[in-house]
């Protein structure tokens, strides 16, 4: 009986573990370099960038914030260390279904669209990133034009109620 238990609280912690824990084949690891990329593509990250993807990664994922915290760091070390998107993408694109790889498209859009502003780059990357993810550039454009009308009715935009 003690064994069971024992067997059960190792399980247990384990799992937790496994959930805080970033290893280099992590997609979620993959999913925020990737992120990071398109925050910071023209420049440093912005304060408003930089909360929008706390707070997706930490919805997406399921993760409190000192996780959140340890896969933003990692991400941006593989980021840093990364040569090209192709890396990042291989591996989304083999733990993911179609549905998954267009949300980290949504994703990108909802991280650039954070400061209101998306310059030709910053287009260009989540263009780059949909292509290798399988993503047609028509579900590309509509998941943009959905993130950017949400944008427009958080703020009170085009007439809606403030």
């Amino acid at each position: 009986m003690l064994g069971s238990l024992k067997t059960l609280v190792t399980a247990l912690v384990g799992k937790t573990e496994q959930l805080d824990r970033f290893e280099g084949n992590d997609c979620r690891l993959a999913i925020a370099a990737l992120l990071i990329r398109a925050a910071t593509i023209d420049d440093a990250m912005s304060d408003a960038r930089r909360d929008k993807l706390r707070a997706v990664l930490k919805s997406r994922f399921g993760l409190n914030d000192a996780a959140t915290a340890g896969l933003i760091e990692k991400g941006a070390e593989a980021d840093r260390e990364a040569v090209d998107l192709y890396h990042f993408t291989r591996r989304i694109s083999a733990s993911l279904d179609d549905e998954g790889r267009r949300r980290i498209v949504e994703m990108m859009w909802e991280i650039i669209y954070a400061d209101g502003a998306v310059s030709g780059s910053e287009d260009n990357i989540v263009w780059r990133v949909a292509d290798l993810l399988a993503v047609s550039s028509r579900q590309r454009i509509e998941l943009r034009r959905r993130v950017a009308a949400g944008r427009a009715l958080q703020a009170g935009e085009c007439g809606a109620p403030a």
